[in-house]
């Protein structure tokens, strides 16, 4: 691969493209900023009458998720071909094309080789404007419909995804998507999909009353705590395993809330314990390692629920509770029941989502003390 920077050939002088040959597929890289767009992208929309896509890029502030532009030069060199708003979650192992302006086929080509250039995982495709027989030449499966959306995220009716790698995905099998439809029942929805996703809970039943009744049965008020959470799966399915990994034995996920609220939380923990101990839910006290993740889901027999803070990907250190179901070759493939809409981030970035290894590590510490919380259950 050989790499040619031009700022002045490809992009206006200001703009620092970057121009990149790789495997015969010449792409130039643009970063994107909505109020300065490129002459070359202007001109190209304003050629195809695709002034509605540029509005919908527009929309949102996608600052956060490092947008940028793979376009391909023309002839010329002076104009472009095509090009494609690219997004991604930070921390993550994918790019997302929001939409292609042009040739269809030439942008999702200089997509995928910026992606292998980067030694990423995954492509995924927002089903704006994408047709399926487009995304289908282009190698990508499409992902079956959201069967809810996160509350204020509506993203598009459809997605397509596309691995960028030889091996099976472990845990392959696509799991329902359900976006949480409150801002605090991230437990009960990880732990709803993980059941559909085994089998032992039907698609249609993963609906608004299954999440708030699970949430109700599990809430320290208003998150799932993991040993709360344990109990909770265990009354609802009392025959699956259910094991809670929690390296520390204080009460959790309370260190924002004033000291009187605190303490009748507290309270509310330990009658967990003490209720996981007499229904035989048993705790872990010692500190979920990602081989032991990888191990578990590569095995196929159990899923992990896995409590995150959104810091790296989001921007603001929120416990959030994920669902692990799959693994990659560098990275874990996890479910995420929220999409921030503020952002640009819709379904088809949450669902399927590749989390690199040492990423999901340092996501994994909760707090200041940084405990690490999961609860692993079988089918």
């Amino acid at each position: 691969m050989s790499r040619d920077v031009d700022a002045n050939r490809h992009a206006d002088a200001n703009r620092h493209a970057e121009v990149i040959r790789n495997v015969n597929v010449e792409h130039v890289v643009v970063r994107y900023e909505p109020d300065d767009l490129p002459r070359q992208l202007v001109r190209l929309a304003a050629r195809l009458a695709d002034g509605a896509v540029l509005d919908r890029w527009r929309a949102v502030d996608r600052s956060a998720h490092a947008p940028h532009l793979v376009a391909v030069p023309d002839e010329t060199g002076e104009d472009w071909r095509a090009a494609a708003l690219v997004t991604a979650r930070p921390g993550t192992a994918y790019l997302k094309i929001v939409d292609t302006v042009g040739e269809v086929t030439g942008a999702v080509r200089a997509v995928e080789a910026e992606a292998r250039r980067r030694g990423l995982a995954q492509l995924k495709w927002e089903g704006w404007t994408a047709s399926r027989e487009d995304a289908a030449a282009a190698g990508f499966t499409p992902l079956n419909a959201p069967l809810s959306q996160s509350e204020g995220a509506k993203g598009p009716a459809t997605g397509h995804v596309r691995w960028l790698h030889d091996a099976t995905v472990a845990g392959s099998a696509e799991p329902p998507y359900y976006g949480q439809t409150t801002h605090f029942t991230c437990g009960a929805v990880t732990a709803l999909v993980a059941r559909a996703h085994a089998g032992t809970l039907p698609r249609q039943a993963l609906d608004r009353q299954a999440e708030l009744t699970l949430w109700r049965d599990a809430t320290n008020f208003n998150a799932c705590e993991p040993v709360g959470l344990g109990v909770a799966l265990r009354r609802a399915w009392p025959a699956s395993p259910v094991t809670v990994h929690l390296d520390t034995d204080r009460p959790v996920m309370l260190d924002h809330l004033p000291e009187a609220d605190q303490d009748w939380r507290a309270v509310l923990q330990r009658a967990s314990r003490a209720e996981a101990e007499r229904v035989g839910v048993p705790v872990d006290p010692s500190r979920l390692s990602l081989t032991s993740i990888r191990e578990t889901l590569a095995a196929g027999r159990d899923h992990v629920l896995l409590l995150l803070s959104l810091a790296e990907m989001q921007g603001f250190d929120v416990p959030h509770w994920v669902l692990c179901h799959g693994v990659v070759p560098g990275a874990v493939v996890i479910e995420d029941p929220w999409a921030n809409a503020a952002t640009g981030d819709t379904w088809v970035d949450a669902h399927l989502l590749p989390v690199p290894d040492a990423a999901l590590e340092a996501m994994a510490a909760i707090g200041p003390e940084g405990f690490r919380g999961a609860v692993t259950m079988g089918s």
